[in-house]
């Protein structure tokens, strides 16, 4: 048996490997011997079977099988044993891969095509400087999500006059072209009404100030902007059936509900942090203040790699790449789509490689490791992100480690998880090396930054 290897380029080579049939033939002789062991064939008893017809049978296959195995395992070791760094697997190469015939050779010649990495040398430090934002917390915020705390667990409480955003219940009967009850028209009873979320904004304003029994006209497809789904809803009705029922209504106000915001008391902020955490107005808002510092870190350190990625990409610069063989790669794992689809993705595909390499070279060079406990927690924090973009920020702890465990046994999950926490500790490891341009902004011109 004999491997070697040429280099056409840089980032192209070439791998050939010789086996002859006497280099398995041990390893070939014991599994025919197992097969005859337990060959069940009539007119034999069990282990009597005449070796050349079990030869005739299954040489081949346990042949070709064994040249396999052992091409594979040798071709591996070798890039092992002489630290080849090479982009995905080796693929066999079209013009210099002669068929071959397992019948009558005795020798079998594999040549394999290799994309070798590109050489390059990314080093970060206190002369480079990248961008850091900052997001302020303001008082308007804390307000804001104040306000949005107290409104999800707000109270329904029968008024007598209609507000801005009050719920009505009432009796809505369809009129003909004379204003009056149309004859077998709709009419629904308790019909529910929330005029805040109507698209017209002089139908809107029929309700305004509307209070109990009052009878109110107003045209039904107008103030829902002829969207015949929301009009199907509150009809009742199928969406074909809209179109001949869009003309004027009349609405009898039976009932309002007023929401009424969470008052400021311990229960409240029992329910919102657990019993006992915050125990006044101050510490709450305080609490609150923290919890968006915290959030907003995690985003500003998401910038921050953004910023990080695109900073080593230039300094690195374009790197050579063996373009014809990722492309047959890509072409093979999406036939499907066929090259055009090769083409039109190729780029981007590249920028991603390019990163991938220069990250894993800075993940070596900071002996950057992960475990299973930081896969944990890292699951943990996007299960309670998860549910916080619910209201649900108090989840009982048992709860929480179901959902985390449910999330740990999908193999996809987890290597997104390693992903995540590996690109954290990277940009903590870089916000050490680096010089920081550190920038206070609001929210608003933050998220402006992913939309250039």
């Amino acid at each position: 048996m004999n491997i070697s290897l040429e280099k056409i380029d840089r980032v192209n080579a070439l791998l050939t490997i010789n086996i002859d049939k006497a280099d398995c033939q041990e390893r070939i002789d014991k599994i025919l011997k197992e097969y005859r062991q337990k060959a069940n064939i009539p007119g034999f008893r069990r282990g009597m079977v005449p070796m050349g017809l079990i030869q005739r049978q299954f040489g081949k296959t346990v042949l070709v099988e064994e040249v396999d195995r052992l091409m594979q395992e040798k071709v591996n070791e070798y890039i092992r044993d002489n630290k080849l760094k090479i982009l995905g697997m080796p693929l066999p190469n079209q013009e210099k891969m002669k068929p071959i015939d397992f019948e009558h050779q005795n020798a079998y010649e594999f040549v394999f095509d290799l994309a070798l990495t590109p050489e390059f040398k990314i080093e970060l430090n206190q002369t480079d400087k990248i961008p850091f934002y900052t997001i302020e917390v303001t008082d308007k915020m804390i307000d804001d999500q104040v306000a949005v705390y107290r409104e999800r667990a707000a109270k329904l409480e029968k008024v007598e006059q209609y507000q801005d955003r009050d719920m009505m219940r009432g009796l809505l009967v369809e009129l003909d072209e004379n204003g009056k009850a149309k004859a077998g028209g709709i009419q629904i009873e308790s019909a529910t009404l929330m005029p805040v979320y109507m698209k017209n904004d002089e139908q809107k304003a029929v309700f305004n100030n509307a209070k109990l029994n009052d009878v109110l006209t107003f045209n039904l497809a107008a103030a829902y902007d002829d969207n015949d789904i929301e009009i199907a809803s509150l009809l009742k009705i199928k969406k074909e059936e809209v179109e001949g029922h869009k003309g004027d209504y009349t609405y009898r106000v039976e009932e309002i509900q007023h929401l009424v915001p969470a008052e400021l008391d311990q229960k409240f902020f029992d329910q919102i942090y657990g019993e006992g955490v915050v125990t006044s107005v101050e510490e709450f808002r305080t609490k609150i203040k923290d919890d968006m510092i915290a959030r907003y870190q995690g985003d500003s350190n998401y910038r921050f790699l953004i910023d990080a990625r695109e900073y080593a990409m230039n300094k690195v610069g374009k790197l050579e790449f063996p373009d014809a063989l990722l492309k047959r790669v890509m072409l093979e794992n999406n036939q499907e789509k066929g090259e055009e689809f090769v083409e039109s993705n190729y780029e981007g595909s590249v920028k991603e490689l390019t990163w991938h390499l220069i990250k894993e070279q800075l993940v070596e060079a900071y002996g950057i490791k992960v475990n299973d406990e930081e896969v944990r927690n890292m699951a943990r924090q996007v299960a309670s992100m998860q549910f916080a973009q619910y209201g649900m920020t108090n989840l009982p702890e048992n709860l929480l480690d179901n959902y985390v465990q449910r999330m740990l046994e999908k193999k996809e999950t987890v290597e997104n998880l390693v992903n995540r926490v590996i690109e954290n500790k990277l940009g903590v490891a870089l916000i050490a090396k680096v010089t920081l341009e550190k920038k206070t902004v609001s929210v608003e011109e933050f998220n402006k930054l992913f939309q250039s």
